[in-house]
C-alpha cells in the first residue's frame, strides 16, 4: 500500500522538527516553512489588542523569567526527549521548501505541487479563508491546550494556574479561520512533574500530541475523521505578564 503524503506548514523551530520526525516515521512528509513576522509587528499587534501595559508585562516575563527558565531546563528537556524517543533534530534540507507566508500564492503553489493527502500546520499565521480554500484538503493542528476551554497559548500553564489538572493537556483539531476553534479530533492530558515548568510543559504537550496527530492524519487520509466534544468553556488565553507569573508562582506554586 502506498504511503500517504503529508505537508507540514510551519516555522523553523523545535516543535516543527518534533512533529516532522513523528510524522516521517509513518508518512511521506514534506515541509513548507514560512518566514515569521518581525518582532516589532507582533508587539504592535498585541498592543492594539491587549494594551501597552499588558504587553510590557509580557515582554518583561519573557526576558526575566521564560528565557532564564529555558536555559535552566536544558537537562530536563534532554531527559524528556530521551525517555519519549522524540527528536528535535534538524529537518533534512531535502524535505523543506520556504515561502514568505502561508497566506500567499507561493505557499498555495508549493502545496499544490506536493499534492498531499493531508496538510498539518504548526505555529503559522492564522490561515485565511482563501488559503484554506486553495489548499483544498483536510488541515490539522496540534494545539497545546484542551479546546475550547484553553484556546490561545500556554494551555497547560493556565490549566495548572486554574487548579484544573484534568484539562492540562493537548488537542488535535481541524483548522478553520478562527483561533483554535476547529472541530476537536483527539485530546489527551499530561502530568507534569515537579521538575517541569512553563518552558517544559509545551514539550510534554507536543510529544503527547504528536502521537495523536499521527492517528488523526491517518484518519483524515482515509476520510474517516470524527469530531468530538471538547471540555466546556470557551476562553482565549494569552502570554502571562511578569506580575501574573510571580503572583501564580508565589500564591499557587505553579512554575
Amino acid at each position: 500500500m502506498a504511503v500517504e503524503r503529508v505537508v507540514l506548514l510551519g516555522r523553523e523551530n523545535a516543535s516543527t522538527a518534533l512533529l516532522y520526525h513523528a510524522l516521517a516515521k509513518v508518512f511521506d512528509t514534506q515541509v513548507v516553512l514560512e518566514q515569521g513576522p518581525s518582532t516589532w509587528s507582533l508587539l504592535r499587534s498585541r498592543m492594539r489588542r491587549l494594551g501597552l501595559m499588558k504587553v510590557i508585562g509580557q515582554v518583561l516575563f519573557q526576558l526575566l523569567v521564560a528565557t532564564p527558565l529555558g536555559v535552566l531546563s536544558t537537562t530536563r528537556v534532554r531527559e524528556i526527549l530521551r525517555i519519549s524517543g522524540a527528536s528535535t533534530a534538524p529537518i533534512p534540507v531535502s524535505a523543506i521548501a520556504r515561502v514568505p507566508s502561508v497566506n500567499g500564492p507561493a505557499c498555495w503553489e508549493a502545496v499544490r505541487l506536493l499534492a498531499p493527502a493531508v496538510v498539518v500546520i504548526n505555529g503559522t499565521r492564522i490561515l485565511s479563508a482563501k488559503t484554506i480554500a486553495a489548499i483544498g484538503r483536510p488541515i490539522l493542528n496540534t494545539h497545546v491546550g484542551m479546546t475550547p476551554r484553553y484556546r490561545g497559548v500556554h494551555g497547560a500553564y493556565w490549566a495548572l494556574v486554574n487548579n484544573d489538572p484534568e484539562h492540562c493537556g493537548v488537542t488535535v483539531h481541524l483548522v478553520d479561520e478562527g483561533i483554535d476553534t476547529g472541530g476537536v479530533l483527539y485530546q489527551a492530558t499530561i502530568a507534569p512533574s515537579e521538575r517541569d515548568n512553563f518552558t517544559t510543559y509545551p514539550l510534554l504537550q507536543m510529544i503527547t500530541g504528536s502521537a495523536l496527530l499521527v492517528r488523526a492524519v491517518g484518519a483524515a487520509a482515509r476520510g474517516a475523521v470524527t469530531v468530538v466534544a471538547g471540555p466546556a468553556g470557551d476562553t482565549r488565553w494569552y502570554h502571562p505578564t511578569l506580575w501574573e507569573y510571580v503572583r501564580n508562582r508565589l500564591g499557587k506554586g505553579v512554575k
